[in-house]
């Protein structure tokens, strides 16, 4: 079962947050940097408050959201099947492990121009992006994970006479699971910035969209607002990945214990 965190931790990490806003009023109350570069904490804030108070912002937000999150589940999908395969079969991987390292090496980012013109301005150029970024960072950790598993575990589990695929669903997925989960929490904002980059090469709605028309008329705070916005969200998305995970992985120790030490 997913648990809250201790309180006194939340407490600090709230306390951090207030010192981080009165650092960065202070920074522009006291003259040592000018609010053109920094912006105002709240300014930006007001900011906040008039987008949601007058409904603008839920179209933008919608159409960003809708990118990452389909991003997000094809590019995991198919990084989870891509590496489970590879990893199965050592031919496979063979062949296509020049041309993986050679995409994986290659920055993605060139390719929101292509996509934008094989599927055009809309939100299928974005996802594109997005699942480009997100399929590798899967894809690698389940690769690793799946051929990381015990050659004890998998000698034993072929001398009980389990079949390729009672292999596949109590050996190798359960070893990737952890791998998964983990490459899962870094896809959450490779899908956002899939979303966001997408939206900065050609768009006429989504929260990128609005930075880059804010960045155009030199508003540093409509920038940070956006920027905000989406960080507020990328962590609602991790959350749910970790509430996934911990429901999923619950039979995995939380705590290293000791053997006889008192309970």
């Amino acid at each position: 079962m997913f648990r809250l965190k201790n309180p006194r931790i939340v407490l600090v990490q709230i306390l951090i947050f207030i010192l981080f806003i009165a650092g960065w009023k202070a920074l522009t109350t006291f003259g040592i940097m000018s609010k053109f570069f920094v912006g105002d904490p709240f300014v930006v804030a007001a900011r906040l408050y008039d987008w949601f108070s007058t409904g603008m912002i839920f179209r933008h937000l919608g159409i960003t959201l809708y990118e990452t999150v389909v991003a997000f589940i094809l590019g995991s999908v198919l990084g989870l099947l891509v590496g489970l395969w590879l990893a199965l079969s050592p031919t496979a991987s063979l062949l296509a492990s020049p041309y993986l390292k050679g995409f994986n090496a290659m920055p993605r980012v060139i390719l929101a121009p292509i996509f934008a013109v094989w599927f055009g301005l809309g939100v299928t150029s974005k996802i594109a992006l997005g699942i480009t970024l997100v399929f590798f960072v899967v894809f690698f950790n389940v690769y690793q994970g799946v051929r990381e598993v015990s050659p004890v575990t998998l000698a034993n589990a072929r001398m009980l006479g389990a079949s390729r695929a009672q292999l596949l669903r109590t050996v190798y997925i359960p070893s990737a699971t952890s791998w998964v989960f983990s490459s899962l929490h870094a896809a959450v904002g490779m899908a956002f910035v899939g979303a966001v980059i997408g939206e900065y090469m050609g768009s006429s709605a989504g929260v990128g969209y609005l930075i880059l028309e804010a960045e155009g008329l030199f508003d540093i705070n409509g920038v940070f607002a956006g920027v905000i916005l989406l960080t507020f969200f990328a962590l609602i998305l991790d959350a749910i990945v970790g509430i996934v995970e911990a429901r999923l992985l619950h039979w995995q120790p939380r705590e290293a214990t000791t053997v006889g030490a008192p309970a």
